[in-house]
């Protein structure tokens, strides 16, 4: 029987951009020796992210892939994670948000680099395409200047594990960064980034950024609270603002604003997904 790589995309309202999503998906390069299977969860959706999706089967099955659209009525993306793995059959799982849009080889060399036996973690090299607002494009430049965004095997909105290292957690606990958790079951040397891209957009205008920005610092805080023994694989370097300020005074204006405001605003209640839309 031919392996089988899951890719599981949880989706709440995004209709407007699970088509190109899953487009670029299903029109990838072969996967060596492996077929492809895509579960898209649509959780608490109230647009057509469904009817959408399902139209995309046309793409999967003269390929001899498939497509599967699970629709749950209460939004909630780690119960869509949770749903997709409960479905999902591949011993390679790739986890991707519905916003991303694949590079043709990223499914193909993520497959190869989760080849080993051995636990591994895989990602490929995020691209942020060009913002529409001002403000996001300043504080986007700025942002992929910091240790964190230049790290090695980020993972934002697009990791992937083998079998051996979607072993190391059961279930996806209730907790706000995901992908965090996850990166951070694996020690750096375990983590691989392919050199194929991704594009992952970033949230458009303040309001939205400051939102995101929240979540994620909430996301961060909560980890380090219930799950502190994880950060012993945390291998991000502490920011030096200094040349970054000098290099970039505009963007660092913009990013040094967007923290102020999340630090202003932290007692707000940020429930529910934080995707800037």
């Amino acid at each position: 029987m031919t392996p089988v790589v899951s890719v599981i995309i949880p989706a709440s309202n995004e209709g407007q951009y699970i088509g190109a999503c899953l487009r670029a998906v299903l029109t990838s390069s072969p996967l060596p020796r492996h077929t492809l299977e895509v579960l898209v969860v649509a959780n608490g959706c109230t647009d057509d992210t469904v009817a959408v999706a399902s139209r995309f089967t046309t793409l999967a099955e003269p390929r001899g892939w498939q497509l599967r659209v699970l629709d749950l009525p209460t939004g909630s993306k780690i119960n869509a994670l949770n749903t997709g793995d409960q479905h999902a059959t591949g011993r390679v799982r790739i986890y991707l948000d519905a916003d991303v849009i694949v590079s043709p080889d990223l499914l193909a060399d993520l497959t190869l680099a989760l080849s080993s036996e051995a636990a591994r973690y895989a990602t490929g090299t995020a691209r942020i395409p060009a913002p529409a607002s001002w403000v996001t494009a300043q504080y986007a430049r700025f942002w992929q200047g910091l240790p964190f965004a230049r790290s090695h095997a980020a993972g934002f909105g697009l990791f992937a594990v083998n079998a051996a290292g979607r072993a190391r957690w059961g279930q996806f606990p209730d907790i706000i960064s995901d992908d965090t958790f996850v990166r951070l079951q694996f020690a750096p040397q375990e983590r691989t980034q392919v050199r194929a891209p991704y594009d992952w957009p970033m949230a458009e205008g303040l309001a939205r950024l400051v939102r995101v920005r929240r979540r994620q610092d909430q996301g961060n805080a909560q980890l380090a609270a219930l799950f502190p023994d994880l950060l012993q694989n945390e291998d991000k370097a502490r920011p030096d603002i200094m040349p970054l300020l000098k290099a970039d005074p505009v963007g660092f204006g913009v990013y040094a604003t967007v923290s102020g405001l999340v630090r202003l605003t932290r007692w707000r209640n940020s429930a529910g997904w934080a995707r800037g839309r």
